[in-house]
């Protein structure tokens, strides 16, 4: 048999965590980790799943959808109106590339940092 894996944590490189955490925090609601400085920064839930931020000398942002400084990974989020996530992640920092795959079934954004993540209808 093999082990069973729990997802305790998912970290992206940045430049300034704090900054990042802070986007994220307002986003999604997750608690900042009272450790949090600017070398490593986390948000966390109480069933102890953590999104954690880390500093990275030289940091190169993501290029979506070019691939010349590639995503590495991206995150979803589900929610229940597009238009008004969008409107408020764009507030709070997002940015909005021009290629949109989705159709209208789901909308790219990128974070602060450069990192595409999709906001899918619920």
């Amino acid at each position: 048999m093999s082990p069973q894996l729990k997802l305790t944590m998912i970290t992206l490189d940045c430049a300034d965590p704090l900054a990042l955490a802070a986007f994220y925090q307002q986003a999604t609601g997750l608690e900042p980790h009272p450790k949090s400085d600017a070398d490593f920064a986390a948000l966390g839930r109480a069933d102890g799943l953590f999104l954690g931020f880390q500093r990275v000398d030289d940091y190169r942002a993501p290029r979506w959808p070019d691939q010349s400084g590639p995503q590495q990974f991206h995150l979803d989020f589900t929610v229940e109106d597009l238009a008004e996530a969008e409107a408020r992640l764009l507030e709070l920092g997002a940015g909005k590339p021009e290629y949109q795959p989705g159709e209208g079934k789901w909308l790219v954004l990128t974070d602060p940092a450069g990192h595409p993540f999709c906001l899918v209808r619920g």
